[in-house]
Order: structure tokens, then C-alpha cells, then sequence
């Protein structure tokens, strides 16, 4: 029930119902001064705790965007970097929220605090002196007339008179002053609706601008957040494999400490207990000790483990001797002596124990060399498992059992087959005598049996698919800034592995984006396949934690191979399917279009053409034109098409290649050659012509400025090789000496370039 409405024909008549309505609305007045007061205070309170937890909001940003990640490495991932901006992206966002936060407070004083505290003394203050007012002429009012009333009658007409208009008077003021206050009253209680509530409006108002903006914010975040989360699993993922290699290490060397000390065997590096005579008082001081084989040299410094700093300067000297200190000769025990030759007299050293001694003096080449044969690391007796083409079978029929079987099950790769069965899979599939009775459709072999043995296949290799050689260029490769510039360079190595590792490294790439384009299935991502694969197919030829640090960069390497794996594809050796006029008569044995001319300018002025053709019933190839074109044709068969360089075909070409070329080039045509039959199909009843033709003829492909165009770009490592970008074209393009590579012509500067990086124009 709300307030009743007071009439102003009431203040006339003054009743006690009209006193008690007029009672209620005062009440009502002072509970809302009271409350506004109240809500003031704590808007105040609310004010100074906003400011409070934006100070403290802003400390914690700040504390956020000075701390800095630092990785162990000498590079980071993109999931590290992402990771490490991460907190400057927080510190923006909460700084960012804050400020409109800041403005909000500010502007909350004069939004809330300032319409209250004005309405509460302007308006209910004014209803109040109204009320005083009110009182004190209802008071004297009161006083006036009941004095009028108590005159008496027989008191002068002129008196009367003058009282009477005296009462009137006061009368009339008190209804006026009663007038107004009920007015005051009404109108407080009618304004309370507006401009109180009003300044609550705007306040919240401020609020909902500051959460809209963090609403936008969260949705401007939003990008970045799934970025994050993506890398802060891949992160997890690759912590996961570091973790368990770094422990497994750790074991490897609780185990077995000397078998995995880093020996090098050039240098040796430790602590060395050096002998110091001063005034006929020798003492015994702690140096760590670095040797150097190569110039000899030894460098000691002054060290103290326990306060972790360094306490003199480095000295260093030439070795000139180390001779073993006999224990009746001094009275401590695992010391050796040396003598300098830049320095005068016999320095005493005394190494930690006998088997640091004796390792101190293998290094120093010491009189008494102690052999390292136990300190080398065991050669793995299971070296059987070749890139060979029992290999290859093998992989291409595991994979194709992983791909119409359970391509799509869980965790696939990394869920891992019981190793005895491992083992035992791999075993029967690697013997020719048991590889064709191997089923792998059946049920006898589980899917995660055939893909730890994929795995395991792979370890067991020699070296590593992507081989030790260009480890670190691979590692470099990943660690490039831009994405594009990283793609490329990985891809360009992988041009550069052996023939053999890179088809094997396409075949899985192959696998393995296929296995990833099912991730929704078996969840297994293309960063989950990198963790997977990387440490496998880029190990180190050095076991070390440093080593390890750098799975995260192998992981990527294989991330990036996966998701371009039709890059990894090599460039075959050009095949021409025109023939050389000047080769024609030499083939008319041969049905043209059934046969395959294959042309290489392999020296200066001299081509090397490759025919291959079916058989026929007698074959007589025709006399070259020339006298000077040696010819030889060789039947196809398993015996006949060897690749070696003592069979017959390739000898009597080496000598009649001499008559034509120096001995420094007759190597390398024999190596064109055995390539020629590696590239060609070998089957039976197949007849190979080999021509070796002048650059006087009138064949194109034995032109001395042979053009060649670059397929992909490629980065020189040494003076000698040239660096270039996809679509470069060479001039004066023939093989070199050296095997893979060619020598072209780029802007006046000849230089090597990869083999299978062009294609001859």
C-alpha cells in the first residue's frame, strides 16, 4: 500500500487524519534520507575497492608482462613462443580492461555519489527545514489563538478588532507555510523516483560499458586463446617424449656412468688436484683442467664448487709430456706428471681416481696409454635392417595393412605393441625365407604390433632415415622465424638426403598425412605423429641432454614434412621421349615408340644417350654414323644389368670413355652410367644402346650451354655451391666431379648445384 496523497483543502481544516498522513510521509522521507545516506557510504566503499582491485589487477599485469620465458635450447617453437607471449597477451588484456575500468571510477563519483549527496541535501534537506518551519508556525499558531480565545468580551470593540486581525494574520501565515511544506513533501517524494534511482542507473550502466568491453575483449581474446590451448598441449605432448627420453638417459647413466661420459677424443675436461710449491710448503689446489689434443694445449682455472665462482684467472700451456706418477714416489695416490713447453719444470697433477687418471693420460698420450676399447659404445649387433629392397617391401606392406585395417583406431602410433611380438613380426616379415608367409590381413597381428614395428624398423636402421649428416641442418631449418622460410629450407634438405632415405622418408610422409587426415577418428593429430616420429627419424648421433632439448625442433621438421609431403617427392632425371637425329640410325633395331631415349651432357662437348627398347628376335643395332661414337648394347636381365663397375658392359665403356675423355673424367662418366641402369626398369628382354656422342652433331641435349631452370630454392652452405630461389635458370649447366651435383653458370658466377633441384630446359 503506498503513501495517501495529501490534499491542500486539508491543511485548512488541520485534522488529526490529515496530521497522520502528513506523519507517514515524513517517516517515509527520513527512512530514504537514511538509506541514501547508507548507500553513499557504501558506494564509497565499493568505489575505493574497485580502485583497490584495479591497483591490484594492474600490479599483477605488470608482474606478468616483465617476466620473461626462458627455454632451454638455443631456439624456440612456435607453441614456446605463443606460450611465452602469452603473458604479455594477459598483461594487454587485463591492463586494457582496466583502463575502462579507471574510467568508470571516475566517472562514478559524479555518475552516483555526487546526484545522491545532491538530492538528499537539496531536496529531503529542503523538506526538512520545510517541516521545522511547518512546526514552528503550527506552534505559534497554536499560541496565537489560544491567547486570542482566552480574551475577554467585555474588552474594547477596538481591541477585539485588532485581535481578530492579528489571528487572521497568523492564521493565514500558517496555512501558507502549510501549504508549502505539504507541497515540499509531495514533490521530495515524487523526485525520489527519478533522481535518485537515475544516478543507480547510470552507475550500473558504467558497470555493464566495463563488462561489454571485457565482453569484446574475451571475444577479440578468443583467437588467441585457441591458439594457445593448441599450443599449450602440443607443448605438453613434446614434454611428455623429452621427459621420458631425458629419463631414460638419466637411468642409461645411473647404470652405466662411464659408458656414457661424453668422451671426445680430442679433448678431456674435469677437475685436477695441481701440486703448489710456495716458501718449502707444498699444498694440493683444486683446478678445473681442459685438454686440447690437437694444439696441445692444457688450461687450468681456479674454481670453487661450493661458492659456484670463479677464483683466478685462466692459465694455459703447451703439453709437451705426460708420464705416470708412481705411488712410491709420492705419497698421494692417482697422480701423473706433465711438463710444458712454455713453461719450466715438472707440474704434478692428481686426478679423482685410477680410471680418471688413466683416461687423463689416454688423452695426454701418456707413456702408459690405457686402451678406450671399454668406453666405446657397444655397436648394435641388430645392424641387419637395411634401406634395401627387402625394406621397402616390408614397409609398404605394413603400411598397407595400417591403412585398410586401423586407420582409423585410437591413439594409432602411439598406443605400442608388446615387444617380444614386435620383435617376432619384424623378424618373419625381414627373412626372405619367411617374408612371403607373413599374413597381415588376418587377426593374428595386432594393428599397434605393425606400427611398433614401423617404429622399430626404423630405429634399427644404421642411421637415422634422415641420417646424421644433415641432422643439424634440419634442426637450423626449423628454427627459422618465418613459417614459409622454414617450410622451404626442411623441404630443400630433404632433396638433398640419398635417393634411397628420400623415398622412404615420401613413402611415410605419405602414410602419415594420411594416418592425420583421420585425426578426428584416431586421434592422432599431425602434431601428435611429429612427437611420434621426430625423435625416430631425426635421432642424434650423440646421446645428451642438449640433444634431447632439441626433439621439440625434430617434431616440427616432421610436422612440416607431413602437411607438405608432396614437396618431399624428388625430381626424376629427365627422360626425353624425342629421339637425337643423330642417334636414329643407331636404333633401328628398335621400335621408336615403344622405346625410351634417356640423354645426359655429362662432360663438355660429349652426351651420354641411354636406349632402352623391347628385344628383338636377333638383335644387330646398326653402325653409328661416326667412327668416334662408341656404342655397346647389353641384354636386360637380372645378370646382365648390373650396376657395378666391373661388369663388362661398364668396362668396355670406361675404356672406350677414356679414348675420349681424361682420366680425371673417366669416373665420373662410369658413375652416369651405373646410374643410368639404377633409373631404368630392368626386366627381362630388354635391350639397353649406349651412345657417346660429340657436341658437333646436331642434338640439342649435348650443347655445351645446356639451360637449366631450379624447381626449388636452395641456400649455399659452402663458397663453392650457389644459392638460388625456385624458377632461377642456370646457364652452362654439366655434371661435376662431385656425385649428386651439378656446375652451372648464375650471373657470371659458376658454382655446384643439387642434382635433382633442376630441370634441364
Amino acid at each position: 500500500m503506498g503513501l495517501p496523497a495529501l490534499e491542500f483543502s486539508d491543511c485548512y481544516l488541520d485534522s488529526p487524519q490529515f496530521r497522520e498522513r502528513l506523519k507517514s510521509h515524513e517517516l517515509e522521507l527520513d527512512k530514504t534520507n537514511k538509506f541514501i545516506k547508507e548507500l553513499i557510504k557504501d558506494g564509497k566503499a565499493l568505489i575505493q575497492a574497485l580502485k583497490n582491485l584495479s591497483a591490484a589487477k594492474r600490479k599483477f599485469a605488470e608482474s606478468l608482462n616483465e617476466f620473461k620465458f626462458q627455454c632451454i635450447g638455443d631456439a624456440e617453437t612456435d607453441d614456446e613462443i605463443c606460450i611465452a607471449k602469452s603473458l604479455q597477451e594477459f598483461a594487454g588484456v587485463l591492463q586494457n580492461l582496466e583502463d575502462e575500468r579507471t574510467r568508470m571510477i571516475e566517472n562514478a563519483n559524479d555518475v552516483l555519489i555526487a546526484p545522491l549527496e545532491r538530492f538528499r541535501k537539496e531536496q529531503i534537506g529542503a523538506a526538512k527545514e520545510a517541516k521545522k518551519k511547518y512546526d514552528k508556525e503550527t506552534e505559534k499558531y497554536c499560541a496565537v489563538l489560544e491567547k486570542h480565545l482566552s480574551l475577554s468580551a467585555k474588552k474594547k470593540e477596538a481591541q477585539l478588532h485588532e485581535a481578530d486581525n492579528q489571528v487572521d494574520n497568523v492564521r493565514q501565515h500558517f496555512y501558507e507555510v502549510s501549504l508549502e511544506y505539504v507541497f515540499k513533501v509531495q514533490e521530495v517524494q515524487e523526485r525520489k523516483m527519478f533522481e535518485f534511482v537515475e544516478p543507480l542507473l547510470a552507475f550500473l550502466q558504467g558497470l555493464f560499458t566495463y563488462y561489454h568491453h571485457g565482453y569484446e575483449l574475451a571475444k577479440d581474446f578468443n583467437h588467441f586463446k585457441t591458439d594457445l590451448t593448441i599450443s599449450i598441449q602440443n607443448t605438453r605432448n613434446r614434454f611428455e617424449s623429452t621427459r621420458s627420453e631425458v629419463e631414460s638417459l638419466m637411468r642409461k647413466m645411473k647404470e652405466n656412468p662411464d659408458e656414457h661420459k661424453s668422451i671426445s677424443p680430442n679433448t678431456m675436461e674435469g677437475y685436477l688436484f695441481v701440486q703448489e710449491k710456495r716458501s718449502f710448503v707444498s699444498s694440493w689446489v683444486k683446478y678445473y683442467c681442459t685438454y686440447h689434443r690437437e694444439p696441445k694445449r692444457v688450461t687450468m682455472v681456479l674454481f670453487d664448487q661450493k661458492s659456484g665462482g670463479r677464483m683466478g684467472e685462466e692459465e694455459s700451456f703447451i703439453l709437451k709430456s705426460c708420464t705416470r706418477r708412481k705411488t712410491d714416489s709420492i705419497e698421494k695416490r692417482f697422480c701423473f706428471d706433465v711438463e710444458a713447453v712454455d713453461r719450466p719444470g715438472v707440474i704434478t697433477m692428481q686426478a679423482l681416481s685410477e680410471e680418471d687418471r688413466r683416461l687423463w693420460m689416454e688423452a695426454m698420450d701418456g707413456r702408459e696409454p690405457v686402451s678406450f676399447l671399454n668406453f666405446v659404445q657397444k655397436i648394435d649387433t641388430q645392424g641387419l635392417v637395411q634401406l634395401d629392397v627387402t625394406g621397402f617391401n616390408v614397409m609398404k606392406k605394413f603400411i598397407y595393412a595400417v591403412e585398410t585395417r586401423g586407420i582409423d583406431e585410437q591413439g594409432l602410433y602411439r598406443i605400442v605393441g608388446v615387444n617380444s611380438r614386435v620383435q617376432k613380426l619384424l623378424g618373419l616379415a625381414m627373412d626372405p625365407k619367411t617374408c612371403a608367409d607373413v599374413e597381415l590381413e588376418g587377426q593374428e597381428w595386432e594393428i599397434k604390433t605393425i606400427t611398433s614395428a614401423i617404429k622399430h624398423y626404423l630405429r634399427m636402421l644404421p642411421a637415422p632415415l634422415m641420417t646424421y649428416q644433415y641432422q643439424r641442418s634440419f634442426i637450423k631449418a626449423a628454427k627459422l622465424d618465418n613459417p614459409e622460410a622454414r617450410a622451404a629450407e626442411i623441404h630443400n634438405i630433404a632433396h638433398r638426403l640419398p635417393e634411397k632415405n628420400r623415398q622412404m622418408l615420401e613413402l611415410l610422409m605419405k602414410h602419415l598425412a594420411n594416418v592425420a587426415s583421420h585425426h578426428q577418428q584416431n586421434l592422432m593429430t599431425v602434431a601428435n605423429l611429429g612427437v611420434v616420429f621426430g625423435p625416430t627419424l631425426l635421432r642424434p648421433q650423440e646421446e645428451t641432454v642438449a640433444a634431447i632439448m632439441d626433439i621439440k625442433f625434430q617434431n616440427i621438421v616432421v610436422e612440416i614434412l607431413i602437411e607438405n609431403h608432396e614437396r618431399v617427392s624428388g625430381v626424376k632425371m629427365t627422360r626425353s621421349l624425342s629421339f637425337c637425329p643423330e642417334a636414329e640410325s643407331s636404333i633401328d633395331v628398335c621400335d621408336k615408340k615403344s622405346g625410351l631415349l634417356v640423354c645426359f651432357s655429362v662432360v663438355t662437348n660429349v652426351v651420354l644417350c641411354v636406349y632402352v627398347c623391347p628385344s628383338p628376335a636377333s638383335p644387330s643395332p646398326s653402325s653409328p654414323r661416326s667412327p668416334s661414337w662408341p656404342m655397346f648394347s647389353a641384354q636386360s636381365s637380372p645378370q646382365s644389368a648390373s650396376t657395378s663397375a666391373d661388369s663388362s658392359p661398364l668396362r668396355s665403356f670406361a675404356i672406350r670413355a677414356t679414348q675420349l675423355c681424361s682420366d680425371r673424367n673417366a669416373s665420373q662418366w662410369r658413375g652416369v652410367l651405373s646410374n643410368s641402369f639404377q633409373l631404368l626398369p630392368v626386366f627381362p628382354n630388354l635391350t639397353l644402346f649406349v651412345f657417346l656422342l660429340h657436341a658437333t652433331t646436331n642434338c640439342p641435349a649435348s650443347s655445351a650451354q645446356r639451360k637449366a631452370r631450379a624447381l626449388y630454392a636452395c641456400k649455399a652452405e659452402h663458397d663453392s655451391e650457389l644459392s638460388f630461389i625456385a624458377g632461377t635458370v642456370f646457364e652452362n649447366v654439366h655434371p661435376s666431379r662431385e656425385p649428386g651435383w651439378l656446375e652451372g653458370t648464375l650471373d657470371g658466377r659458376t658454382g655446384l648445384i643439387p642434382e635433382n633441384y633442376v630441370e634441364f630446359l
